[in-house]
């Protein structure tokens, strides 16, 4: 997934593309512009530089268990509504950060065609393509959702922090979705 032009806090000024609802991280309201304003998290990093550090900053104000390895940093999450655990790997490509997100549950050949119907309809309904049937390195083949951001981009703290935000909330919602309505 690439962030819209019209993400929050992408424009220069406050108000401009701005979200006004509630902060998932505190659960507190937000004021539309609060983090556009000057002076106030906005050190921009390159995120081809600094992904590590902006994944690793994020990950410490959440209740994530995390593993650190040479080539990225994976954390899960429980999702409550299916008995299963959610892993979110972040890596990186030659040019993307990638975020891929499975609920470990591999795919019985019968079940491919009924995965695949799952993956176009929430694609499909959420304009934004980022699950799929994967079997890339891996035994079976598993639903994997897929989102990621060009190592070329600057961004802030606070800015990437939404987005992973947005990243787990969309997983949970995905993989919620695809063991209750499609019983994958």
């Amino acid at each position: 997934m690439t962030v819209p032009d019209s993400y929050p806090g992408r424009g220069p000024y406050p108000g401009r593309d701005s979200y006004g609802g509630r902060d998932s991280a505190s659960g507190r309201d937000s004021a539309p512009g609060r983090d556009s304003y000057p002076g106030r998290n906005t050190e921009i990093h390159d995120l081809g530089t600094h992904w590590r550090q902006l994944v690793q900053n994020w990950v410490a104000r959440r209740n994530y268990h995390t593993v650190h390895d040479t080539v990225s940093v994976s954390l899960q999450f429980d999702l409550h509504e299916a008995g299963r655990t959610v892993t979110l790997r972040f890596m990186t490509t030659k040019k993307l950060l990638v975020a891929f997100a499975t609920d470990g549950n591999f795919l019985r050949h019968d079940q491919l065609a009924l995965a695949a119907a799952a993956s176009n309809a929430w694609n499909t309904e959420q304009l934004n393509p980022m699950l799929s049937v994967w079997d890339v390195r891996g035994p079976r083949p598993c639903l994997a959702g897929v989102c990621d951001l060009p190592l070329t981009c600057r961004i802030t703290q606070a800015d990437f922090d939404a987005l992973a935000n947005d990243w787990v909330d969309r997983a949970r919602q995905m993989f919620s979705r695809c063991h209750q309505v499609f019983k994958l």
